[in-house]
């Protein structure tokens, strides 16, 4: 395996640098535009993309991007190694100024199963960063999952370092009721049905809404149980959370094969899913 700390180390000062430009545009009035999927689209989501992709080309591996080129899937399933970005990880809630929102940058290496239709790639490293409240988590195979606070006061150090100053995951977290994170944009009947059988198992239950990819790390960190997600995301959306996830002990199922998700798939469109 290639020695994955020198590049965790770009893709947290990627973060910073994307984070920089978000929080710059956050402090103005946010002009929206419509995408082709009629998803909203900002001058942040732009300009921390041009801000990432500067960063990771220093890495010399391919970037796929939400707000960049997207090859065919022979292509994509051809390399070895790539990162799987985010920009604006919430740009709905990004948009409400309720600072749930994030970058997300994932590290992809190729997997042991054959290519097809569901993937070639499984996240071997991640980073996401929460800009307005300046939290850092990342993760990179067998070296642990992190969370730091005050986040950019460690620009311009190694992931290692950081990591030294981090809390590692999952921290202790005192609760009194199985708690389920759910979107707070995307409810549904599967995610209905699937607090109606924690209920039954484990009694009482608790939910907690969230925006982005930040359900994944409450999961990560031990705040929350589970993630149910029967609703629509794009392999970008979950990649990096699920790095994150991984190193923490925690899984992240994709509901139709009962496996870990893989991904670059054909389709960039997830499967649903669970965290816990």
């Amino acid at each position: 395996m290639t020695d994955l700390k020198p590049l965790m180390d770009r893709a947290i000062d990627a973060a910073f640098a994307a984070g920089k430009e978000i929080l710059d545009v956050y402090s103005r009035p946010i002009n929206v535009e419509l995408k082709d999927d009629r998803s909203p689209l900002t001058e942040a989501d732009k300009r921390a993309h041009t801000a990432i992709a500067a960063e990771l080309a220093k890495t010399g591996l391919p970037v796929l991007s939400e707000e960049g080129k997207h090859l065919s899937a022979a292509d994509r399933q051809a390399w070895g190694m790539y990162w799987l970005v985010d920009p604006v990880d919430g740009t709905k809630e990004f948009i409400k100024r309720n600072g749930e929102f994030t970058v997300n940058i994932a590290l992809m290496a190729r997997d042991s199963e054959p290519a097809g239709l569901l993937g070639s790639h499984r996240p071997v490293g991640g980073v996401l960063y929460v800009p307005v409240k300046d939290v850092l988590y990342f993760a990179w195979k067998d070296g642990g999952s992190y969370r730091l606070e005050k986040a950019t006061t460690f620009a311009g150090k190694t992931a290692y370092e950081a990591a030294a100053s981090a809390k590692r995951l999952p921290m202790p977290h005192q609760r009194e009721a199985f708690t389920i994170v759910a979107s707070r944009s995307h409810a549904s009947p599967d995610t209905d049905a699937y607090i109606q059988k924690m209920e039954k198992k484990h009694g009482k239950v608790a939910t907690v809404s969230m925006g982005s990819a930040l359900k994944i790390c409450l999961v990560a960190e031990g705040a929350a149980d589970a993630y149910p997600r029967y609703a629509p995301t794009m392999e970008w959306d979950t990649a990096a959370g699920h790095a994150i996830a991984d190193e923490a002990g925690k899984s992240l199922v994709d509901v139709s094969t009962g496996q870990p998700m893989r991904y670059n798939k054909h389709d960039l469109l997830n499967q649903w899913f669970i965290v816990e």
